[in-house]
């Protein structure tokens, strides 16, 4: 089993001012951009203690929260209750499984940086959509490797927007925009976020 990076910050995950509000920000960037109804059933990817789909949550009908850490998976499922739509939680590597429905859907804050083969998961995204189904990705524009300071898993030091989005067009997504959605303040410095924004 893979190691549970998170351990150690599940409890505190929150408590994080600044992390609290620029994944508000990448909410509100996202809901300027899709258009949600409440028939929707969509994938949070690298979901973590649920700060991004709470925020969808009441929009749409059901979200299956996707991660690999089981004490964050813990931290969101105390929430279930008051989200205000269905909530499935999984356990899974979905870099390394594939599941066999199809979803309207996928959200996702800060988690294609861990991410080892791009190229392959845009393509696994591709796959889980239904028709006319979206992607919705948030992630780091390319930074000094300063994001992080400690080992959290990390593949990438942010990306290249215009390389981020070919990797987007060449798993065959369509209507595709990517612009700034927030800046991520650390200690260290600031950070830009990025928001990607396609449909099958």
């Amino acid at each position: 089993m893979n190691r549970d990076y998170f351990q150690q910050k599940s409890k505190d995950y929150e408590k994080d001012k600044n992390r609290v509000d620029n994944v508000e920000n990448i909410a509100n960037a996202i809901k300027q951009n899709i258009e949600f109804n409440k028939s929707m059933h969509i994938i949070d990817f690298g979901s973590g203690t649920g700060l991004l789909l709470e925020k969808i949550a009441p929009l749409v009908g059901k979200i299956t929260a996707i991660d690999v850490s089981k004490s964050m998976n813990i931290e969101l499922a105390s929430k279930s209750e008051y989200l205000g739509c269905e909530l499935e939680i999984l356990e899974m590597d979905l870099s390394e499984s594939k599941l066999e429905k199809k979803f309207d859907g996928i959200i996702s804050s800060m988690t294609m940086h861990h991410i080892k083969d791009i190229t392959t998961m845009f393509l696994n995204f591709y796959e889980m959509l239904n028709e006319n189904g979206f992607i919705s990705i948030a992630d780091l524009d390319l930074e000094d490797g300063s994001f992080h300071t400690e080992d959290t898993g990390v593949f990438h030091f942010g990306f290249e927007r215009k390389e981020f989005l070919n990797f987007a067009k060449a798993a065959g997504f369509k209507n595709l925009k990517i612009m700034s959605a927030s800046v991520a303040q650390k200690p260290q410095g600031e950070y830009p976020i990025f928001l990607l924004i396609g449909h099958k």
